[in-house]
């Protein structure tokens, strides 16, 4: 393939691998990243400054110069450049968040802030989502550095605060405030794709996200007289909300296939030998999703709108009718699809229920016929030859949505290779949140060879 040619032409293809101490650092930077809790309630109180000053320290140590910047105070956030080769070559930006999810301690086996590490395995919050990544990143940067490496094209790290919540504080911040620091930046990878997805019959999966659903997270709200919960009440606004929200959850949206999901589709049929034509006038989606198994996962929520609600509130005292009453819905809207899901909800809501946008962020789709798309796929391959890489559209939101704002196209790409029975998905802000070793290890090799070689 072309980038494996121009890596070699490069002299990138003699370099050394990655040595036994980027190996022991991934670990050891996932597991002391865990143990500084950045938990993010979306309340304004988590503070991520610790975590970026630890990714600081090993970048100076490495003779890399950290930028740390706030938008509020202790709300921190660290970006880099490592030089590439080739001043002519656009720059590739590389991310990660620093802030978790909160996790209660009673659920879990660990104390989710421990970063023990146990049978191989790393516990805690972050393992996956994803200060996994920020140490990978980290350990290749400073095996650059040890080796003497420079990529072919200029490298910015960003690791930031804020993406559990709005982002305002991190990757929304950075791109309305500071974009001079990603100048030539025209694509970035991040997290929640090229993991091990074990679809039966012996056959790994390497899902890239090549898109990204857009979030409409909506708040419905209802008006009507108050009253004596005894009479008779015409104008009862928790009736009004509550059959809003009872059409919308009913709601089935039709199909709407983007050339991401179209190009999935097709390469999981083919490697499940399912003869269809996913371009056909007639072509059945739910048809060939029955079929699919569990690769159906990957695509299944990404072939249509959705919107679920999530949130009710209203009233103080059972005898009492309220006079307005409250919901939230958790939208999402496929590239293309926002037109659709505005005219949907207000058939859905009605005239006697107002809606507007809670928080809201574009839908994203990235070219999968790229030459970085094949350089992904090309690393993966090379590090696990018996896996297929597919690409997907993830369901929800990453930080990618901010730094589009910037031209910069998004791709899903934090390598891990998972044994058969690692449910991924499931440990996204999940109990007893956890990460292999050797699936750190892989991620590392994987990620140093596609940096040198995109």
């Amino acid at each position: 393939m072309a980038e494996v040619d121009r890596a070699a032409h490069s002299g990138t293809a003699r370099r050394p691998e990655v040595d036994r101490q980027a190996l022991d650092e991934v670990v050891r930077f996932t597991s002391e990243l865990i143990q500084i809790d950045t938990s993010n309630a979306g309340d304004g109180t988590c503070r991520e400054r610790p975590a970026a000053e630890y990714v600081a320290e090993q970048l100076a140590d490495a003779g890399i110069e950290p930028t740390l910047l706030e938008r509020t105070k202790g709300r921190t956030n660290v970006v880099a450049r490592i030089e590439g080769t080739d001043p002519a070559a656009d720059a590739l930006l590389v991310h990660g968040h620093l802030d978790v999810v909160p996790a209660e301690p009673a659920d879990w086996s660990v104390d989710p802030f421990s970063g023990e590490v146990r049978d191989g395995v790393v516990w805690g919050r972050g393992a996956i989502d994803m200060k996994n990544m920020d140490a990978m990143v980290l350990a290749v940067a400073r095996q650059w550095s040890r080796a003497g490496v420079r990529p072919r094209r200029d490298v910015v790290l960003a690791f930031t605060a804020d993406e559990e919540a709005s982002a305002e504080d991190g990757s929304g911040f950075l791109a309305d405030r500071h974009p001079g620091l990603f100048e030539g930046c025209t694509e970035g990878i991040s997290e929640s794709g090229a993991f091990t997805f074990h679809a039966g019959g012996g056959l790994p999966l390497y899902p890239v996200a090549a898109g990204e659903r857009g979030t409409a997270w909506l708040k419905l709200t209802a008006t009507g007289r108050a009253g004596h919960g005894s009479k008779v009440n015409h104008d009862n606004a928790v009736s009004r909300i509550a059959a809003a929200v009872a059409r919308i959850g009913e709601h089935e949206w039709p199909v709407r296939l983007t050339p991401t999901v179209r190009s999935a589709l097709r390469e999981l049929a083919a490697l499940h030998a399912i003869d269809v034509h996913v371009d056909a006038p007639d072509f059945d989606v739910d048809a060939l999703l029955s079929k699919l198994g569990p690769s159906a996962k990957l695509v299944e929520p990404t072939v249509r709108n959705s919107a679920n609600p999530t949130m009710l509130m209203a009233g103080y005292k059972v005898n009492v009718i309220p006079g307005s009453a409250v919901a939230y819905v958790d939208g999402r809207v496929v590239p293309g699809g926002e037109a659709e899901f505005q005219a949907t909800m207000d058939e859905l809501t009605g005239p006697e229920v107002s809606w507007d946008y809670h928080h809201r962020e574009v839908a994203l789709e990235a070219s999968v016929d790229s030459p970085t798309f094949a350089a992904m796929r090309a690393a993966i391959e090379r590090f696990d030859p018996d896996g297929h890489v597919v690409p997907y559209c993830m369901s929800g939101g990453t930080d990618a949505k901010q730094f589009s704002r910037l031209g910069i196209t998004g791709y899903g790409f934090s390598p891990l290779k998972l044994p058969e029975g690692f449910d991924y998905q499931a440990l996204f802000h999940g109990v007893d949140e956890r990460v292999p070793v050797e699936g750190l290890h892989f991620g590392v090799r994987v990620l140093d060879h596609f940096l040198r070689a995109a």
